[in-house]
């Protein structure tokens, strides 16, 4: 099991849609965020005035539950971020409506490291393809020090932990495995270990292989899919499929019947995966199921429950008072 991290959130207007900062105790790593509507008073605050990186984030038009993001580092954030504001006929960008703000606390951020974390912050964005960047250039990383580079990937380490608990989640990666791997493996001591969950269609000889992965549930690379969407509802689940179609993530196998996705995703649901494989609804909670077994995705997250001290018996008594 992984070490537990204390993440210090702090709701500066009271609201949580509102303006906020995050940090990690023992981390001279500091971020804060707000809303478009909210920039005036973000850029009052002191980190902006700072050496830092910066995010901007909005919804991609182009795409279900798609986003948009550039990052950019600047000697004073705010400078930057006031720039961006303007509307885009006169230079800036109007994709946005939030920006995310990582300064260091001890103010020893310098430009060279600034420009080492904007570098390596696109090319992790880029890998996750979570989100369309806008950024025109992919800068190489600066060269530093070796004592600067060891600090710089841990500034960022600590920033993956930070970002993804204000919902941003578009450094997260998904994992490298494929379909034909064990059914448990542990990517790294802060991943969640996972049995394989297999999806079946039996009379096309259909098989998807999925695992929740770090919270969030992954369809492995070389599950297949169908090559029709055959549901006459479901819009949403249909645009996605196009979209992965679109991108490359789904692509035909080489057997002309099937389709294969080329990597790992991740889905909101098991039910979103399985309409998006099956090309029509689907109960992700118990379709998706452990092989050679009778347990399904909704048996196994309730796993436990049963040895807990909070009975049914209690439940029962609390639900009518």
């Amino acid at each position: 099991m992984s070490a537990g991290k204390s993440v210090r959130l702090f709701l500066a207007d009271g609201t949580p849609g509102g303006l906020l900062t995050a940090e990690i105790m023992n981390w001279t790593g500091h971020v804060v965020a707000a809303p478009r509507s909210d920039l005036a008073e973000l850029l009052k605050r002191p980190e902006t005035s700072r050496t830092g990186i910066y995010i901007l984030i909005g919804e991609d038009p182009a795409s279900v539950g798609g986003l948009i993001a550039y990052i950019g580092e600047g000697d004073d954030v705010s400078r930057r971020l006031y720039h961006h504001a303007r509307p885009g006929d006169q230079g800036g960008k109007d994709f946005w409506d939030r920006a995310i703000v990582l300064s260091s606390k001890d103010a020893n951020l310098t430009k060279a490291h600034a420009r080492y974390l904007e570098s390596r912050f696109i090319a992790l964005a880029l890998q996750a393809s979570r989100a369309t960047l806008t950024n025109a250039t992919t800068p190489p990383p600066l060269a530093l020090p070796e004592a600067d580079v060891s600090d710089m990937e841990y500034y960022i380490a600590q920033a993956k932990i930070v970002l993804p608990v204000l919902g941003i989640n578009i450094f997260r990666s998904a994992p490298s495995v494929d379909a034909g791997s064990p059914g448990l493996f542990d990517l790294d001591s802060q991943r969640q270990m996972s049995p394989v969950f297999e999806l079946h269609l039996k009379k096309e000889g259909l098989l998807a292989k999925a695992q929740e992965i770090d919270g969030e549930f992954t369809v492995l690379a070389g599950s297949q899919t169908r090559t029709q969407w055959t549901a006459t509802q479901h819009e949403g689940y249909r645009r996605l499929r196009e979209k992965l179609l679109q991108d490359g993530t789904i692509t035909m196998s080489d057997d002309g019947i099937t389709m294969h996705f080329t990597r790992a995703q991740v889905f909101g649901s098991p039910s979103a995966a399985g309409a998006v494989i099956l090309g029509r609804a689907v109960n992700g909670r118990t379709d998706w199921r452990i092989p050679d077994s009778n347990v399904n995705y909704g048996s196994w997250q309730n796993q436990g429950l049963e040895t807990t001290a909070f009975s049914t018996a209690d439940a029962d008594e609390n639900a009518f008072g």
